[in-house]
């Protein structure tokens, strides 16, 4: 029997409010320690807790993003809860969150891997506070450790799944998937460096079709190649224990990136260890359907909605969908480029919009992945980038001369550190005759070039003459390279063939 990896998933998701969930203090990233924690966050005697309304609205706009737009999962009336256990950055000795009765309950994430699409159910997301943070390195005294609460009650939205991904590679689609999904909405600015991100991955192994097996936690993965990695080790590391007659132990673990391995943090705790009650001094959060219907007002084409009319409309996979719709600032992109690449006198289809797609994934995307950007830094406006790809479709340049513009524009936006992109359609023509990469359509130019790489490469046309169509491909090149790289492909194969048969 072969073993099977089971994994749920635990994702903090911090929200993007301007003050913290039950106090004022403000939650901006990179305040010196302590200055930004107020009396209710360092839990000094009579302080109460007043909750965040904001954090509220936020909590509403997911449970309507995960639940198809339907409102059945958002609770009605919640309660709070007091969280005990002892850490030195949690000043009051309990977390103040949310457990038999949380805000949202229920929804779903599809996520598509390999091509086939996979719907990933949640089980809650919760409203809580984070803790503080304890700081081992880069104190002035050795051997000492620090505390430094400016995170402490930081607002955040805790979403838990059902044990439904098989792979590490299923739980790198959820995660992004869940990313896109809040950053979209506008709760979360997404930001995994600074920990606004933050995914706890519950790990265990089987047999196919036996129970579950015993899980461990790998906490605070906060990047997406390093959960994929995490997962991977660890799922190993079980399968060699159990095959070696050793027993999987319960516990919470961290990831060491520089060993690529995982290690025990300590004994994993169960619901029952954390004494749950009602925290005596917040009322039941109440949540009117009115509330919920301002806010659904205000939200945004949902990223399944689009992949929806990507996948009809335009005739795009499930997976390009997904990566055209992984922010509100990708998808708004790759709408517009189409609207330019059309120029906005045709009406909407799916060819063009392939086009556009299949250029951003393998050029812009690509360049964003080598330069190590995010997608509010792509190095060309999606207008200049309709552009290019409408001269392409009129024959005024090819491939290559589309992708010399695409890295001449690349090139500026980068020395300028990439801080805005460059590039507009009048821009455009100049730089097709600057860079000399107009194409040349004339066949009587193209026949001239075609006789005289016939006359150099006999082989070639031997070669070609005995069944290998390889070499006709080589002679393709050597007309592409003669004519620096103007001449249109198809034009020049048409023209090699009719010369080759004859």
């Amino acid at each position: 029997m072969t073993w099977e990896i089971v994994i749920g998933i635990e994702t903090h998701v911090q929200l993007a409010t301007e003050s913290k969930i039950f106090s004022n203090a403000p939650t901006a990233f990179g305040a010196p320690p302590n200055t930004q924690a107020s009396v209710i966050d360092l839990a000094l005697p009579g302080t109460l807790p007043v909750l965040n309304g904001q954090a509220v609205q936020c909590a509403i706009k997911f449970g309507l993003a995960v639940n198809a737009g339907r409102r059945d999962n958002i609770a009605r009336r919640s309660v709070f809860a007091r969280k005990n256990y002892f850490y030195p950055d949690l000043p009051k000795g309990y977390q103040i969150s949310q457990f038999e009765l949380p805000v949202v309950t229920g929804g779903s994430v599809t996520i598509y891997v390999d091509g086939t699409e996979k719907v990933v159910t949640l089980t809650r997301a919760h409203l809580e506070e984070d803790a503080g943070k304890s700081l081992h390195e880069g104190l002035d005294t050795p051997d000492v450790s620090g505390i430094d609460l400016n995170r402490a009650g930081t607002p955040l939205l805790e979403v838990v799944t059902e044990p439904d991904m098989r792979s590490a590679a299923e739980a790198v689609a959820y995660a992004k998937a869940l990313h896109a999904i809040v950053t979209w909405i506008g709760i979360c600015d997404g930001n995994m460096q600074e920990g606004s991100f933050r995914c706890d991955a519950n790990v265990s192994v089987r047999r196919v079709g036996a129970p579950l097996g015993t899980r461990c936690e790998i906490k605070n993965l906060n990047s997406f190649r390093f959960m994929e990695k995490a997962i991977n080790y660890e799922a190993r590391r079980q399968i060699e224990l159990i095959e070696d007659g050793g027993k999987v132990i319960q516990q919470t673990r961290l990831y060491d990136a520089d060993r690529d391995e995982t290690r025990a943090m300590r004994s994993k705790e169960d619901a029952m260890d954390y004494r749950y009650f009602p925290d005596p001094d917040l009322l039941p959060l109440v949540i009117s359907d009115a509330q919920i219907n301002e806010i659904e007002m205000l939200l945004p084409d949902l990223p399944s909605y689009r992949q929806a009319r990507y996948k009809s409309d335009y005739g795009l996979s499930g997976y390009d969908a997904t990566l055209l719709t992984e922010n509100l600032y990708v998808s708004g992109y790759f709408e517009s480029a189409v609207l330019e690449t059309l120029q906005n006198q045709e009406p909407e289809n799916s060819e063009v919009a392939k086009v556009v797609a299949n250029w951003m994934i393998n050029e812009i995307f690509s360049r964003l992945n080598s330069e190590g950007l995010t997608a509010q830094h792509i190095g060309i406006t999606s207008n200049a980038f309709g552009m290019i790809l409408r001269q392409l479709r009129a024959g005024s340049i090819n491939a290559i001369g589309a992708k010399r513009l695409i890295d001449h524009l690349w090139s500026i936006a980068k020395a300028g550190g990439f801080s805005q992109s460059v590039g507009h359609p009048g821009m455009i023509e100049d730089l097709i005759d600057e860079l000399g990469v107009r194409q040349l359509k004339d066949a009587g130019a193209i026949e001239k070039i075609v006789d005289a790489v016939l006359a150099r490469n006999e082989k070639s046309v031997a070669e070609f003459k005995s069944g290998k169509e390889k070499a006709l491909q080589a002679l393709v090149g050597q007309v592409m390279k003669a004519s620096a790289g103007k001449a249109n492909p198809g034009q020049v194969n048409d023209i090699l063939r009719n010369k080759l048969a004859g």
